[in-house]
């Protein structure tokens, strides 16, 4: 039902203003229930926007945007809203089941770091050279609810709407092996018809599953290929405790997982992350050598961290090795799009089921 959306976004990133212009307008003059809210202002005075988007009595509230370099959550949901109003009669149905609660960029200051790059898009050059990403301490995703103005914003418009049914916040991976999503660690053992309904979407899609198990560090614990519970506030602290490292760990406050948690009732609460650029095994990079190492991602992750403190002299030759290597290819955006709505649709009908 959401999936046939993708069609009509862009083949490149908006901008932020350019986008929330349009979301308000779209709000202010449709025959959906929609109704857009100035919930805030970034840190550097960009303006926050949410939209209450339906009528029904499941609640999802949708985020993206919490890491500046991950640009595909905020298109994908910019997409849904604008569809959403521009064609009434495509989401009648299910906006009479489900009233969604729906920020699309928690953080355009992160955007506009990462503009060059992103207008540049699918330039893997650009991307490396380019890219800017948030540290611990100024992490979105671990500032819930007041570490930045941003997190009391999105904490304010999710408490005066909640409590939530299902929460998605929309990440993604600079390069992996393919479709990969984390679940809430409550959730992670009443989720088999889901990871089962996605493993076929992503085979449809031909994109293999990145299968990493990560042995319960930071949070993640290891649900099968291509699944791994959500990473807490929590864990990241006892993590970096257990390194002697309380400084670190004053950096991490709650997860927009644990927040949306904390407003009551059992949220099954979603990550999904999905490669920017997907690696393709080519004969030349190792295989997995066993079931969770995915040891040609590793070794991808070292080869382009080892490049980007080399020479730039060689830097072009460099980089066309390590993409043959690796077989590295940007995951085209409409598609990438599609299957982060396919993921908030199957998660509402797991969603869904608990009330029939």
């Amino acid at each position: 039902m959401l999936s046939p959306l993708a069609a009509t976004a862009p083949p490149t990133f908006r901008t932020h203003d350019e986008s929330l212009q349009q979301i308000r307008a779209a709000c202010a003059d449709t025959d959906v229930p929609a109704s857009f809210h100035d919930i805030g202002e970034s840190r550097e005075g960009r303006p926050l926007g949410g939209v209450v988007l339906g009528e029904g009595p499941l609640t999802v509230s949708l985020i993206a945007g919490a890491h500046a370099d991950e640009p595909v959550g905020p298109e994908t949901l910019r997409t849904l809203v604008l569809a959403a109003c521009d064609a009434p009669e495509a989401l009648a149905d299910l906006l009479q089941q489900v009233r969604f609660l729906v920020v699309p960029h928690i953080n355009p200051d992160g955007e506009a770091r990462n503009r060059s790059w992103m207008d540049a898009w699918p330039s893997l050059s650009a991307y490396l050279q380019e890219r800017v990403r948030e540290k611990p301490g100024d992490d979105l995703e671990f500032g819930f609810p007041t570490m930045r103005p941003e997190n009391r914003a999105v904490s304010h418009f999710l408490r005066r709407h909640g409590p939530m049914d299902l929460h998605l916040s929309l990440h993604g991976m600079g390069v992996s092996e393919g479709f990969f999503l984390l679940i809430e660690r409550h959730w992670g053992f009443r989720t088999e018809a889901l990871q089962d309904a996605l493993k076929a979407e992503a085979e449809q899609m031909e994109l293999g599953l990145h299968d990493h198990n990560r042995q319960g560090e930071k949070g993640f614990f290891y649900l099968g290929p291509g699944f791994n519970t959500t990473p807490e506030g929590t864990a990241m602290r006892t993590f970096f405790r257990a390194k002697n490292n309380p400084k670190e760990a004053r950096r991490f406050h709650q997860s927009s997982m644990e927040f949306v948690r904390s407003l009551g009732g059992d949220p099954l609460c979603l990550v999904t992350e999905l490669p920017l650029f997907r690696i393709t095994p080519t004969t030349d990079t190792p295989s997995t050598d066993a079931p969770g190492r995915p040891a040609t991602y590793l070794a991808c992750r070292q080869a382009l961290a080892e490049l980007a403190l080399a020479s730039s002299a060689d830097s072009d030759d460099a980089l066309e090795e390590v993409r043959a290597r690796f077989g590295l290819a940007p995951l085209p955006l409409r598609e990438a799009i599609r299957l982060q709505l396919l993921v908030i649709m199957h998660s509402i009908t797991t969603a869904q089921k608990r009330f029939r």
